[in-house]
């Protein structure tokens, strides 16, 4: 497999039994397949520490904002998103086998964010409420303006058109 940041062939590592492409003498980036990043991320995971280390060229300089292709999947082009809710990793992902690549040094920044599982998943629980808070609110303030549209047209109709029907009193229906 070619690195999709610099275009080395990558390297087979492996770790506690899991097996990562490295670029070794080249930019240092490492490739995950799918699921292997979850074994690695969190500073307890004594396996990740291994993955800290990769010998790079630093005369190799890589263009971030060039869109990558997946080193396993011919023609995907990989998307880029944050890691995590504190947004200071960005990560290539493949959308077709999950795969996962990260820059020298994205690793190591990822294992900082948070000690635990749980942390990560209580800092993603308050982002999405902080988020979804205030959208929520908009979407209510919209809500009741409509209701209040509705209400106003509907008590408009009723005056032109009474739908109060009394059986037998009247020979034209109700509306």
């Amino acid at each position: 497999m070619k690195c999709p940041a610099c275009g080395n062939q990558l390297q087979e590592m492996t770790v506690s039994d899991i097996t990562v492409d490295v670029c070794k003498g080249g930019c240092g980036g490492i490739w995950f397949d799918n699921f292997e990043l979850k074994k690695f991320d969190e500073p307890h995971e004594s396996a990740g520490q291994e993955l800290l280390d990769i010998e790079r060229d630093e005369s190799i300089v890589i263009d971030h904002t060039k869109k990558r292709n997946c080193p396993k999947c011919d023609d995907m082009i990989m998307m880029r998103h944050f890691s995590s809710s504190k947004k200071e990793v960005e990560i290539d992902e493949c959308p077709n086998c999950c795969g996962i690549w990260l820059d020298a040094g994205e690793l190591e920044t990822i294992r900082n964010l948070f000690s635990s599982e749980e942390e990560k998943k209580a800092a993603a629980e308050a982002y999405l409420s902080e988020v979804l808070k205030s959208d929520l609110a908009v979407q209510q303030i919209k809500d009741e303006s409509a209701e209040y549209r509705v209400r106003s047209i509907t008590s408009i109709f009723r005056f032109l058109c009474p739908s109060y029907y009394i059986p037998g009193k009247q020979d034209w229906g109700a509306y």
